[in-house]
């Protein structure tokens, strides 16, 4: 039997305190410590949140690994939009970036490595330079602990839906930062669902992530049954009243036009006390959590 990295070692533990009774947490805990640990090393919650962070981590490894670069496939047809905030992604100045794959760091090496730059020549040979525009298609990992730590609030028992959940960045962050029973993306390309089923499957997450194939517009039973709905793209469809509703950025921005009061209301972040004092602000500004009226 081949051996674990840290990183698998991490999700799998994760997946054996997400199952143990919670009337037993404790004690097993307790028997983790005595048999495998020095007494002075203490287990606290930023040791859970590390093997947590470790598995999206060791996800977003293979992931890249399966994809190129810029983590679109030829099956998808990606269209800048004409209106709102992200009219100005120009194709020839723009770069996919995955938020999801590639943190600032590694955006950082690959740039030191010259397989990815930040700007382009606006008139060649010259010092006319201007940045690229970068986008991205997926939460990162400290969007995604915002979402499910500090925006919402607790969700035992409660059903998570992402809508076009290409890559599987919000099921993987929901399974990891939240107690959701179940947790549905919904994605219309078939090779990108197929990459997810082999994520959820390798990392034994079945239980609760379930991928469905399909266009949300066919899907009403899916939607209804949600208690929480994540949308990076905004869509029209009938929510039932009370569902909790994440948009990024905020339905202001995407529904230029549109009235969206009538239907919806803003509601604050559930529990600021969890935030993580390193947070970067720029990751969450644009994340809204609405209810719907």
């Amino acid at each position: 039997m081949s051996k674990l990295s840290l990183a698998e070692a991490q999700g799998q533990f994760v997946n054996i305190m997400r199952n143990v009774d919670k009337s037993d947490v404790s004690d097993f805990i307790t028997w983790i410590k005595t048999n495998w640990m020095d007494d002075e090393q203490p287990i606290d919650t930023k040791n859970k949140q590390n093997a947590a962070e470790g598995m999206l981590d060791a996800i977003a490894d293979d992931l890249r690994n399966s994809l190129p670069l810029e983590a679109i496939l030829p099956s998808e047809n990606i269209c800048p939009p004409q209106f709102g905030k992200n009219a100005d992604c120009d194709p020839k100045y723009t770069m996919h970036v995955d938020a999801f794959l590639y943190n600032d760091e590694l955006v950082d090496t690959l740039c030191d490595e010259g397989q990815l730059t930040r700007y382009y020549c606006t008139q060649c040979a010259s010092r006319q330079i201007q940045p690229l525009t970068f986008i991205s298609h997926s939460a990162s990992i400290e969007r995604l602990k915002f979402i499910f730590k500090c925006m919402l609030p607790p969700l035992d028992g409660k059903v998570v839906l992402d809508i076009g959940s290409r890559l599987g960045a919000v099921l993987y962050g929901a399974y990891v930062f939240s107690s959701a029973s179940k947790i549905i993306g919904v994605e219309l390309n078939a090779e990108l669902c197929t990459l997810q089923k082999q994520m959820v499957s390798k990392y034994r997450l079945q239980e609760r992530v379930q991928v469905v194939e399909a266009d949300i517009r066919r899907c009403p039973d899916i939607v209804t049954t949600a208690n929480v709905i994540i949308m990076n793209n905004v869509f029209e469809f009938f929510l039932s009243r009370g569902t909790l509703l994440v948009t990024i950025p905020s339905l202001e921005d995407s529904c230029l036009g549109i009235d969206v009061a009538n239907w919806v209301e803003e509601i604050p972040v559930c529990n600021l006390d969890a935030v993580d004092p390193t947070l970067n602000e720029e990751e969450v500004q644009e994340i809204r959590l609405y209810r719907i009226k």
